[in-house]
């Protein structure tokens, strides 16, 4: 086992698998930026190391720095947690190079489903459903007669990304050039790959995830299904498990499929084979495969009893995954919020400021990954995800009313946050019925129904009565008493005279 573990991130993630480290008896490696310097990542590791101002390239996504912090720290093993360099196959060949252990896959299997196009073709090689389409495109006139043979509305997408970055919806020939275009742009700025395919857009289609597991013995399962369905921009909001639409026998069809496709890679540690799934027919495609731990994967541990991280650490060290499929099974029902410091009145832009409060919830069935506490700093420099908050209970419907009290008690004050929002779509009929699709953000607030409207727009009267109240005011980062002015000769309240307030 692992006596020292370098995390190539920061947040609520970074601190996920510090705890799993010392769970396991390993000792912890921060990295972090000059913007990070007082972070709660930085403070819950063994020991820290700066690699740079905030930028992400002169930091977190410089892979130098990065190798050079793990060698000076005598760290056997970089974990890149997700996002910033997970899915980076050069990032895991420089590990690997010198002589470091990735927590994660192999280069070669990230690289081959890293490439969308190319990944495509593997998946239709292995016997995966696939959605219909075309890669290796180059000229306008060859999108233009792809789109023409598949049925607008199409897909235009990068081929070298994720994470809804080089996407765009395509509903008619007058859109397409402009969309090439735009989605070529934001695909080299993103990754470096300019590269696009062209697909089928299912409008109302459901993206439903299955995790898989593999050690480097040959051993390979799968987890079951994520619903990942809620988003906003393809960018996921709330995820649960399971999945309300899936049959049992869907759910091993599909779960069958994902094992499939990573076996095809000669995959090994966690990994997330995400599909498109057609209500209407029962149809399920293969969309992509993000080879790396996912943002929503506590669901996953909530309903199967599984440490995904503890798994992580130990099959990189080259333990064998000791469980057969059959010893998997899914308990209860689990729910994902992800809460972000955004403002959903305008277009979920981001929000910055001091967190004056942040009071997470607690309770039976509620667990909060973090990464911030009360006077910290949201910066404009990184992805505004503050927490997630994860409830499970014995079925779905307790699970929603448990998620909608835990968030009704999670206290942030100092950023706008998209609390409020969620708490309106859990509200929601097409929620509760477990009928929404990827599209349903958009087109409900498109639609004007009033999704914005049940929230507060103003502080509520229990806010305004804790300001109103507040005994202690932030100064340069310190909380201090609040005290009154014994010397200031205006002071209201040591004036004379008839006068009252």
């Amino acid at each position: 086992m692992f006596k020292k573990i370098l995390i190539a991130n920061r947040g609520e993630i970074a601190i996920r698998i510090m705890r799993a480290c010392r769970e396991l008896g390993i000792q912890t490696v921060a990295v972090y930026s000059a913007a990070d310097a007082h972070a709660q990542h930085v403070q819950f590791a063994d020991e820290a190391i700066l690699l740079g101002d905030a930028a992400p390239k002169e930091s977190y996504l410089n892979v130098d720095k990065l190798i050079r912090a793990a060698l000076d720290s005598k760290a056997d093993a970089i974990h890149p947690g997700y996002g910033f360099l997970s899915e980076n196959a050069s990032f895991a060949a420089a590990v690997d190079s010198a002589h470091l252990t990735f927590i994660g896959p192999s280069a070669d299997s990230i690289r081959a489903m890293g490439d969308k196009a190319e990944s495509k073709i593997l998946m239709k090689k292995a016997g995966v459903p696939t959605v219909p389409g075309f890669e290796g495109l180059e000229t306008f006139d060859e999108f233009k007669n792809a789109a023409s043979e598949i049925g607008y509305p199409v897909l235009v997408k990068a081929a070298a990304g994720g994470g809804g970055k080089g996407m765009r919806v395509v509903n008619s020939e007058a859109e397409l050039k402009e969309a090439i275009e735009t989605a070529r742009r934001e695909a080299l700025n993103s990754f470096g790959d300019e590269h696009l395919l062209i697909e089928k857009y299912l409008a109302e289609a459901h993206h439903i995830e299955i995790q898989v597991f593999g050690d480097k013995h040959g051993n390979l399962v799968h987890l079951f299904e994520r619903e990942c369905s809620v988003q906003r921009r393809h960018q996921k909001i709330i995820e649960e498990s399971p999945s309300p639409l899936l049959t049992p026998e869907l759910r091993e069809q599909m779960g069958q499929a994902a094992i499939a496709a990573a076996r095809a890679v000669n995959y090994h540690n966690a990994g997330t084979v995400e599909f498109i799934f057609d209500p209407k027919t029962s149809q399920y495609y293969f969309l992509e495969m993000n080879t790396r731990l996912q943002v929503e994967h506590p669901v996953t541990e909530a309903v199967t009893g599984l440490d995904l991280v503890h798994w992580q650490i130990r099959i990189a060290a080259g333990e064998k995954f000791p469980f057969a499929q059959s010893d998997i099974h899914q308990h209860g029902h689990a729910i994902e919020c992800r809460v972000y410091a955004e403002d959903p009145f305008t277009g979920f832009l981001p929000s910055t400021g001091k967190l004056l409060q942040f009071i997470e919830p607690h309770g039976p069935g509620i667990r909060v990954d973090s990464g911030f506490a009360t006077g910290d700093d949201v910066t404009h420099f990184y992805d505004p995800l503050l927490a997630k908050l994860i409830v499970r209970a014995e079925n779905r419907t307790v699970a929603i009313q448990r998620m909608q009290t835990a968030l009704q008690d999670f206290i942030v004050h100092g950023v706008v946050t998209n609390i409020d929002f969620m708490r309106a779509v859990l509200e929601t009929d097409d929620f509760k019925q477990g009928i929404i699709s990827t599209r349903w953000v958009e087109k409900t607030l498109e639609s004007n129904s009033g999704l914005l409207d049940s929230q507060q727009q103003v502080p509520a009267l229990h806010s305004l009565i804790a300001a109103a109240l507040a005994d202690v005011v932030f100064i340069s980062g310190r909380a201090q008493p609040a005290v009154s002015n014994e010397t200031d000769p205006f002071n209201p309240w040591k004036q004379t005279g008839n006068y009252r307030n």
